[in-house]
């Protein structure tokens, strides 16, 4: 596996594997590397002939400056663990490499981006779109692969490439969970033992009202059982749990058609996030 920490350096690789007819698959990641992102790579590697993940933990999409100076940097660990993967290239592009001085472009995507994380973290989802319009352009992939976890960032990332008319493909992939249900995050590295412990109820909250919303129940009569069952086990605030259709994000009382039921909510200082599909009744 190469580490490399230019455009320049990943280009010739890049314009060397299309000019021999190789697919390029990209996993774009902030590090802090989990059994999820290894899911993605792995499905990256049965799809493509080669395999690029990057690795930056881009300031723009943070709204909180504290959470940017907490987020965990493991970039030695994180490439341990991408060695049984056999990765071409692990590109960790110094900041210059992404925002050079002058740099005057800000993508936004409207539509999926509002509402949910859209509304709760301002200008995170324009930081998203624009560092990955950067990260798909350098790395020339023909496929970028994210997980269903992040799921309205899925929706973004999907209408940017659409509406843009990249070359590359979005590939969305089944969320990865702890044994317990916690969906795997990088964030989770901050729960102390005890918001540890806790955290799966999340899931379980989920699952619940997934059930009954799936039986035709409207979301308003599930939301005041859910919102004490969250209290009571000690969680901080609820930024949002909703339910939207799985194709635009449109908000949603019933589950008349697919749908989402999406949960952001605060416990032991970090924001947890979590979402399930819903079948339509």
């Amino acid at each position: 596996m190469r580490i490399i920490r230019s455009k320049a350096a990943l280009r010739t690789l890049t314009d060397e594997w299309l000019r021999g007819g190789e697919t390029i698959g990209v996993v774009p990641t902030m590090g802090a590397l989990h059994a999820g992102h290894l899911s993605l790579v792995g499905e990256a590697k049965a799809k493509t002939d080669r395999v690029i993940v990057t690795l930056f933990v881009n300031p723009r999409q943070f709204n909180n400056p504290d959470d940017l100076e907490n987020y965990p940097r493991t970039e030695d660990s994180d490439a341990i663990k991408l060695a049984p993967f056999a990765v071409d290239v692990l590109y960790i592009p110094d900041p210059d490499q992404i925002y050079p001085d002058g740099f005057a472009i800000n993508i936004s995507v409207s539509g999926v981006s509002e509402g949910l994380c859209g509304a709760a973290r301002p200008g995170h989802f324009d930081g998203v779109a624009t560092v990955v319009s950067k990260l798909l352009l350098q790395t020339a992939a023909d496929e970028a692969f994210f997980g269903e976890k992040d799921y309205q960032q899925l929706q973004v990332v999907t209408r940017l490439a659409k509406d843009l008319d990249l070359k590359t493909k979005i590939i969305g992939c089944e969320t990865v969970r702890e044994p317990d249900g916690l969906a795997m995050s990088s964030r989770n590295l901050r729960l102390g033992t005890e918001a540890r412990k806790v955290a799966p109820v999340v899931h379980h909250v989920l699952q619940d009202m997934a059930g009954k919303l799936s039986q035709g129940a409207p979301l308003s009569t599930l939301l005041p059982d859910a919102q004490q069952k969250l209290k009571a086990a000690g969680f901080g605030t609820l930024d949002y749990l909703e339910l939207r259709s799985a194709e635009g994000l449109d908000p949603l009382e019933t589950a008349d058609r697919p749908a989402r039921l999406f949960i952001a909510v605060w416990l032991d200082g970090v924001r947890l996030i979590d979402n399930i599909a819903i079948p339509a009744t």
